[in-house]
């Protein structure tokens, strides 16, 4: 026999599991969808827990940001445009549902590349060895093009390019994020990191005019994010560093001056990074508003987004 004490389950103290409360119920099960269901269909049957339920929440955010006037943010990573994505975006542009755009450096050079070319994304490992990597001029070209617009004309990075884009005999502009945002006349901000993206290797690179246009695009987003209080939204696809450290400095200046609560973020990524959740999700809504995250491959997960956003609109 054992020397050491043991409890007496006889004696404890039980309960009748139908007076428990309980966190999960069949009337919050999904339910199963038939063929030929549509897309609401789909979001009204899914379960009443966890990512699912966050998933309404920001469709309601998103609803309600849209009938009530208060914008939707979209910062993109260069991989979303990688993926063959911005089409879709371009759709909710068309629609009235994006109200400002930003990318880091690499997502204005994929933005060029496909509008111009049809194609984007060299093979980094085949030509970083021999030195190629990085080196074609038109690419850098086009860009240099751009900036020179931009400081020509005083406005953004983002809107001298996607000016120049939409001004140029580009064959697959219609592509082109910089170019639709253009021609809808919002906001589509450019925030490069000098020397992190191939078109600082060459020539035609003007540093002064990057930096200046760039910071004019953050100023800009600054003043944008004054419009977030009390029911705006932020959608945050893929950056791990620029847009979310950018976002955060932004609404700093913003909040400086102006009540900037009660708004929603969502950060959605194939994994969760740290400024991402702190400088997108927690730290800009801790106290007031709701930051969410979903995780997953863009290229699932942005069209589920879109095609959600239209379904709930009835677009």
């Amino acid at each position: 026999m054992t020397p050491f004490k043991s409890a007496d389950l006889s004696k404890l103290h039980r309960s009748d599991a139908k007076q428990r409360p309980s966190l999960v119920d069949v009337s919050k099960f999904a339910r199963s969808t038939d063929r030929g269901d549509s897309i609401g269909s789909f979001l009204k049957n899914l379960p009443e827990f966890l990512k699912a339920g966050d998933w309404r929440t920001l469709l309601d955010a998103i609803e309600s940001a849209h009938r009530r006037g208060k914008p939707v943010f979209w910062f993109l990573g260069a991989h979303v445009l990688k993926c063959g994505l911005s089409p879709l975006v371009i759709d909710l542009v068309n629609h009235g549902l994006v109200n400002a755009l930003a990318f880091n450096g690499a997502g204005a050079i994929h933005d060029l590349e496909i509008a111009f070319l049809g194609k984007t994304s060299e093979d980094v490992a085949a030509n970083l060895k021999s030195g190629k990597f990085g080196m074609a001029k038109d690419t850098a070209q086009w860009f240099a093009a751009g900036t020179a617009l931009a400081s020509t004309d005083g406005v953004g990075l983002g809107e001298g390019i996607g000016k120049f884009i939409a001004k140029a005999k580009a064959p697959h502009k219609r592509h082109s994020l910089l170019a639709q945002a253009f021609k809808a006349q919002i906001p589509a901000l450019v925030f490069p990191a000098i020397g992190a993206e191939i078109v600082a290797q060459h020539p035609e690179y003007d540093a002064a005019k990057v930096g200046a246009a760039s910071h004019l695009d953050f100023r800009i987003l600054a003043a944008q994010c004054a419009r977030l209080n009390n029911g705006g939204v932020v959608l945050h696809f893929g950056s791990a560093v620029i847009l979310p450290e950018v976002f955060l400095k932004a609404l700093s200046v913003a909040r400086n001056q102006h009540r900037v609560e009660k708004f929603t973020t969502a950060n959605f990524d194939m994994i969760q990074h740290y400024r991402p959740n702190v400088n997108i999700v927690s730290r800009p809504t801790q106290h007031s508003g709701r930051g969410l995250t979903f995780t997953g491959h863009h290229e699932l997960m942005l069209p589920l987004l879109v095609w959600s956003i239209k379904s709930r609109l009835r677009l």
